[in-house]
């Protein structure tokens, strides 16, 4: 379960590439073309005549590669010593409870909770009843709200790496992919209306300023 093992040295394993020759390698090579027209908002849109759970399932593999590697630049820092509890700032505090393991939520460390949380996706990516990698095979009806509590977890780490670990983030010279990350995350849960906005609260300010027009 531990693959983090709280040892500042390890960092998570990324979910593996899209296998090539699926539905879903094209939409990434699609998603990573738009992205590098530098439009966040254009690159976030379902492509024409694609279907929405595809799209969603090849970005939230794409988001969780991507807080998998921005949380491991941070992970010498973020102990149980020194952030004891997962938090966003002093006002929000979050507790993990996945319905298996654990059924009630529980109040574990930060590196704990994102431990547990991308053990918990990494499940649910190799589980070909919930991410289907076959050419038609179905999704589940209730695809889209497992993508939603992904995407509202994914953000809580966001969240946590603003409020607790920035300044050594600005340190490593991490900032703007940092912010690129988090800014095209925002559009794509807007776009879907992934996560709610009492949930985004934590970073109301920074979310404000990185998507004006």
């Amino acid at each position: 379960m531990n693959f983090l093992g709280l040892n500042k040295n390890k960092t998570f394993k990324q979910k593996k590439n899209i296998p090539e020759g699926t539905k879903q390698h094209q939409l990434k090579q699609y998603a990573d073309a738009t992205l590098g027209s530098g439009n966040l908002r254009l690159a976030v849109v379902l492509p024409d005549g694609e279907d929405e759970n595809e799209w969603l399932a090849v970005n939230a593999v794409d988001f969780f590669n991507q807080v998998n590697m921005l949380y491991g630049t941070i992970t010498e820092n973020c102990t149980p010593q020194t952030c004891p509890v997962m938090t966003a700032g002093p006002k929000y505090e979050y507790h993990w409870c996945d319905g298996v393991q654990f059924k009630k939520p529980v109040k574990v460390s930060a590196p704990e909770y994102v431990d547990y949380l991308m053990t918990h996706v990494q499940a649910q990516f190799d589980d070909e009843s919930i991410f289907p990698s076959k050419m038609g095979a179905p999704f589940p009806k209730n695809f889209k709200s497992i993508v939603a509590t992904i995407f509202k977890r994914l953000f809580r780490v966001y969240a946590h790496m603003y409020h607790s670990h920035f300044p050594m983030i600005t340190a490593l010279g991490e900032e703007a992919h940092l912010n690129t990350s988090f800014k095209h995350f925002i559009y794509f849960c807007q776009e879907f209306n992934l996560v709610d906005k009492k949930e985004l609260e934590p970073l109301r300010d920074l979310i404000a300023t990185l998507t004006e027009k």
